[in-house]
């Protein structure tokens, strides 16, 4: 049969994993020969377009992978589909299908395939061949009389489709066999987005948001790792993100891993969700000798709160975490996100705002203000009524209020989260906002909300936005109007160097000529007169547009005397 594999990613950044393990699944384990492709989209496309894309290959089954960013276009373009190509069969996976099956076999499609597919979409295509879709050995329930609901777990004794886990190491873990994606057309399709490995698959944790909770921990074994590392890592791709759920679990494997990425002879950046707690000595020490931005680390601390982390049976070893974070923000080689998550049990507003000034305290490149999102099949979700958690019934199911809460609430950490994001998490005005907060005595929550507040930003110019940042901070009290400008213009250059600077950042007069000549000189090489700035102080500035920190993406700026 042609088989077309969809994936519809949020950005065109993004690339998918899942959808070429199981073209090479299919390849591997189907006892017939199917015709495969891989299609992969965004959500900010037409779905006509996306249509085009499918119906071009003129498919007989298609395998979509969902999840909460696609989710809700989802219905409409099955419909499409299904207006198009009456005759083609539709077959979803991933958490939104295999959590929510039966409004999917209600919404477009003919098959839902629950948890993972290597082995289960294979089989479903070999048997989807036999007369009026009567699958052999399937349990499964009629819908309508084209729709079933597919359990192949109980289908997967007849000793050709069995899960092989293989032996057990000397650690105790188990290594799951593994196929390799990484083809010459993956790379082909790559063309430098980001690109997605894993080194282990589940959870050994047991976090009530998530839906890895309580998953065995399935290990792939180690040399097939780092050979796809290498293949990656020589590839035209920029930033290599392990999709495992707290990578540095097993400290052994995370510790090899670490150390041979470490060794490569690449420009690649490698991404990996951790707990900072797990990190021991020995790790964090190997870390310290990391190139420039070769590593980037996402750190779920979620709260500071100790009840709500009890509420979501969160573990984590606070104070570990808080030391272990600046430590390795104490060798400036690696870049740290950090998580937090508004809207979780038992943490009021005054709770949370001790924990975002916690974490901001903490100084880490990134810190991310998220909203719970109440998972199909994760633990939370059946607990809402609980907790008096209110939520969209529509993808990502974003939490509205709750107990602790209220929508007021909400707005106010939304207005903190606008104003986070756009400034210091995109690398924006970082020393202007550490003199305010230290001339004023702000704390940063209350920083962020008011300034959120007084200007929220969705989509307006930078420029535009700078200026109503000064126009905000000039006002607040013990702020001087212009080293407030000073720092902003140190800001602009090390963010957007060649770019022209908002109007209340420059000083004009008969002295730019020559302090433009005289920064060339300094530096070496051409600038353009946007790279140049004068300071109230007699101070110049300018710019090294040729020596960006991979860690923190900013330009070097210098200081010098005319």
């Amino acid at each position: 049969m042609k088989v077309v594999l969809l994936a519809i990613n949020a950005k065109y950044v993004h690339s998918s994993l899942s959808v070429w393990i199981l073209a090479e699944a299919v390849r591997s384990y189907s006892k017939k020969k199917h015709d495969v492709v891989v299609l992969e989209a965004t959500i900010n496309q037409e779905l006509d377009d996306i249509l085009k894309m499918i119906t071009e290959q003129k498919p007989d089954v298609i395998g979509v992978s969902t999840y909460i960013w696609n989710a809700k276009m989802l219905p409409n373009l099955l419909d499409l589909i299904k207006q198009k190509l009456p005759s083609v069969t539709i077959v979803l996976g991933g958490p939104e299908a295999s959590f929510n099956v039966d409004f999917w076999l209600e919404n477009g499609a003919d098959f839902v395939i629950q948890g993972e597919g290597e082995q289960k979409f294979p089989k479903l295509l070999d048997e989807l061949g036999i007369k009026e879709y009567t699958v052999r050995g399937i349990a499964g329930q009629a819908r309508n009389d084209s729709c079933f609901r597919v359990d192949l777990d109980k289908a997967l004794n007849d000793g050709n489709y069995q899960m092989d886990f293989g032996k057990a190491c000397n650690d105790g873990i188990h290594l799951y066999t593994y196929l390799d994606p990484y083809t010459d057309e993956y790379f082909s399709a790559l063309k430098g987005r980001l690109s997605y490995i894993e080194a282990s698959r589940g959870c050994s944790f047991s976090c009530s948001f998530c839906l890895s909770a309580e998953n065995d921990v399935k290990y792939f074994p180690l040399d097939l790792v780092k050979k796809q590392i290498d293949k990656l890592s020589q590839s035209d791709t920029h930033t290599i993100k392990f999709v495992d759920r707290t990578f540095n679990s097993n400290k052994k494997r995370a510790y090899e891993l670490f150390e041979y990425i470490l060794e490569l002879d690449t420009k690649c950046c490698f991404h990996f969700e951790v707990a900072a707690d797990l990190f021991d000595e020995k790790t964090l020490l190997l870390l310290a000798k990391a190139p420039l931005g070769r590593i980037q680390f996402e750190i779920g601390l979620q709260s500071f709160f100790e009840q709500t982390l009890k509420a979501c049976a969160r573990k984590t070893n606070l104070k570990k975490a808080e030391q272990n974070i600046q430590t390795l923000l104490g060798y400036k080689n690696i870049h740290i996100h950090i998580d937090l998550i508004a809207g979780l049990p038992y943490e009021a507003l005054e709770d949370f705002k001790k924990s975002f000034n916690r974490a901001y305290a903490l100084k880490a490149d990134v810190l991310q203000l998220g909203f719970l999102k109440l998972l199909h099949g994760s633990v939370l979700r059946s607990q809402a009524e609980e907790f008096g958690i209110n939520y969209s019934k529509e993808p990502p199911y974003e939490i509205t209020d709750n107990k602790w809460l209220t929508k007021a609430d909400i707005k106010a950490l939304k207005h903190t989260e606008n104003a986070l994001q756009h400034t210091y998490n995109k690398g924006r005005f970082l020393t202007a906002i550490k003199y305010v907060l230290t001339a004023t005595g702000l704390t940063p929550y209350k920083f962020y909300y008011s300034f959120g507040k007084s200007f929220p930003n969705h989509g307006t110019q930078l420029e535009l936005y700078a200026q109503h940042f000064f126009q905000f901070c000039k006002t607040l009290p013990n702020i001087d109007e212009d080293t407030l400008i000073d720092k902003l213009s140190y800001d602009w250059l090390c963010k957007k160097k060649k770019k022209n600077a908002p109007v209340f950042m420059k000083r004009e007069g008969a002295r730019c000529k020559t302090v433009h000549a005289n920064a060339e000189k300094k530096l070496g090489q051409k600038l353009r007169k946007e790279e140049v700035l004068i300071l109230h102080t007699g101070e110049i500035i300018f710019v090294n547009s040729e020596n960006k920190n991979p860690v923190t993406g900013l330009y070097e700026v210098n200081y010098f005397y005319n």
